[in-house]
């Protein structure tokens, strides 16, 4: 009976300690959030949205080329890494179950999945900006890409495992060849669960910085040429919130907000197409 009570206090004592530290995660996660709105929802309006950055110590401006310049990279950056992505989950999960070359790929996606993405800015910088001798969004959407593949293979392929068997074998008794049942039927049953990963690999990347100091850059005009130095959020976000101007800070925080809004839109909507993968 002692035992049986020391035990019971043991566990309620755990789960104190753990709502403690739950509330302490909520309360900094609502401190975060009501700033940003209260500091990045004044600076929102329509010249936030069609006005290019001000120059320095003017008034007025917005975020204009920085919004489109995040879009081109972060689109195209996802047309890259998803197709990459979903079709390396493919053979990880369906053809290359126990090759060297597929425990080869999972080891590289591991270490790519907690590499710094400071350190994947620095490789593409040396790999493209210097060899093609400047900054450019092509440059940013690789950087970008190298860190968004790794999410989406890795969540293929665990989706994938989750097909039963028996499924595959229903597909091959009736005759069809195993990239139409890798294709058709497996990846066609848990597309729901690819595309959440795709939505989560893009979460991530929209708001990476480093990247895209060492690729992109930035630029003060609009320009929707992806061959030279492109406007993009974050590291306007950076740049002007490091800035002696209060317009700048202003702007800054806004498209702070932006941002946030943008990836908790995303968050929100992979967890219920998730839940309802779950559900069906």
């Amino acid at each position: 009976m002692e035992l049986y009570g020391r035990r019971v206090l043991i566990n309620r004592l755990g789960i104190g300690l753990s709502m403690i530290a739950m509330a302490f995660g909520l309360l900094a996660l609502t401190w975060i959030l009501w700033t940003l709105l209260a500091k990045g929802f004044a600076a929102l309006s329509w010249d936030f949205f069609t006005q290019d950055t001000p120059a320095p110590g003017s008034e007025g401006g917005g975020l204009r080329n920085a919004i489109v310049g995040s879009m081109m990279i972060v689109g195209m950056t996802t047309l890259v890494s998803t197709p990459i992505g979903i079709l390396a989950g493919i053979y990880l999960a369906e053809f290359g179950s126990s090759s060297r070359f597929a425990a080869a790929t999972r080891l590289v996606t591991d270490i790519m999945l907690s590499a710094p993405s400071i350190v994947v800015g620095l490789f593409v910088y040396a790999l493209m900006v210097v060899t093609l001798g400047g900054f450019s969004g092509w440059a940013g959407s690789l950087a970008l890409s190298l860190i968004a593949i790794p999410v989406v293979v890795r969540t293929t392929e665990n989706m994938l495992r989750l097909v039963p068997a028996s499924l595959r074998e229903a597909a091959f008794a009736v005759g069809a060849p195993r990239w139409q049942v890798s294709l058709k039927v497996s990846l066609r049953s848990v597309r729901a669960g690819v595309v959440t990963g795709v939505l989560l690999a893009v979460a991530r990347v929209t708001g990476e910085t480093a990247p895209l100091l060492f690729t992109a850059l930035n630029n003060q005009f609009f320009s929707a040429d992806m061959s030279q130095p492109m406007g993009n959020l974050p590291v306007v976000i950076f740049q002007f919130a490091m800035s002696p101007y209060d317009n700048w800070v202003q702007l800054a925080w806004g498209g702070a907000l932006l941002i946030a809004l943008l990836v908790l839109a995303i968050n929100i909507g992979a967890r219920i197409l998730f839940r309802q993968t779950t559900q069906i």
